[in-house]
């Protein structure tokens, strides 16, 4: 009899509190409702005048697909066997060569020689802006003179101009490469503050990377097609001649087919076209995103105000 008395007493002295602290939270945030609403307004501001003042950036995508290998690399049997004894690659499947191409297309290397050949310092690394109206770059005037073509110095006598490190690490942030690991398809992105560059830089990408990696093939075909040449000369067998003669054959067949294709790793699906529309910034969602934390730091504020109060009220109460 005794013990469901003391559950329900202890059951009346727990929810009252509860209910206290509950009207007392409330009651704290009430109180301190201007200073959620004046957080709230200006992180909302901020965060519109933010996303207003970021410029508009387009993306340009071009579909790959790999270019199917043919020719020289497909020697089977005695002849890739006497290829190797001779110290001679024969090459692998597309697939390798698809692989090749993606890491070399990212590289350092590469990229840097790609900003050199198409003179892309300038609106990589100096522009902040692209005119619709009359089609052409802002550069930030701090950085570079447009009208006298010269990077500035600065207050130490230093240049402005980039280093290849420098146009190198930019233009990995622009340039996006992905693959469909379930048909193989390959899309190459870029990013620009100009809906025509974005389109020229990923075309002018896919042509550079096919010459690149044909020029490669055929220099090495080549450089295999003198050795064979002087070993051919070497000897007087008449069936390891025959063996040579069919392997400079397939190489000569290499380079001729390398020459031929214009798309020799990556053929072009669906090609880049001007963007229409930006890809960023997302000017909803960052207004959004700093009214929320405005609102969440506003209603800190409050607490840790509350907070500190109430120290300072149990203090003098001490005293």
């Amino acid at each position: 009899m005794n013990q469901p008395v003391v559950s329900q007493v202890a059951e009346q002295a727990y929810y009252p509190d509860d209910e206290i602290d509950l009207r007392e939270l409330f009651a704290t945030l009430w109180r301190g409702k201007w200073l959620i609403i004046l957080f709230t307004i200006v992180f909302a501001a901020a965060g519109v005048f933010y996303a207003l003042s970021k410029p508009n950036i387009y993306r340009a995508s071009v579909l790959l697909a790999p270019a199917q290998s043919e020719g020289g690399p497909n020697i089977s049997g005695q002849l890739g066997g006497l290829a190797s004894l001779a110290g001679i690659s024969l090459g692998g499947g597309g697939g390798s060569k698809t692989t090749m191409a993606k890491e070399v297309l990212q590289s350092r290397a590469f990229l840097t020689e790609f900003i050199h050949r198409h003179n892309l310092i300038v609106p990589l690394m100096a522009a902040e802006s692209w005119s619709m109206e009359q089609g052409e770059w802002v550069f930030n005037e701090e950085l570079y003179n447009p009208n006298t073509g010269e990077w500035l110095i600065d207050e130490d006598g230093k240049t402005l101009e980039p280093t290849n490190w420098d146009m190198v690490k930019v233009f990995k942030d622009v340039l996006s490469i992905s693959e469909n690991k379930d048909s193989g398809m390959i899309t190459l992105s870029i990013k620009s503050l100009s809906p025509q560059e974005a389109k020229s830089w990923a075309e002018k990408l896919v042509n550079d990377i096919n010459e690149h990696m044909r020029k490669q093939d055929v220099k090495e075909a080549e450089a295999r097609i003198a050795y064979l040449e002087q070993k051919l000369g070497e000897t007087n067998i008449a069936g390891m001649q025959q063996v040579f003669y069919q392997l400079i054959e397939s190489e000569t067949r290499t380079v001729m087919l390398a020459n031929a294709q214009s798309e020799y790793v990556f053929k072009t699906v669906d090609p880049a076209v001007v963007p229409q529309e930006k890809s960023e910034p997302k000017r909803a969602l960052i207004a959004v995103v700093a009214t929320m934390l405005g609102g969440m730091l506003g209603v800190f504020a409050v607490f840790v105000i509350a907070f500190i109060r109430s120290g300072k009220e149990k203090t003098e109460e001490k005293a």
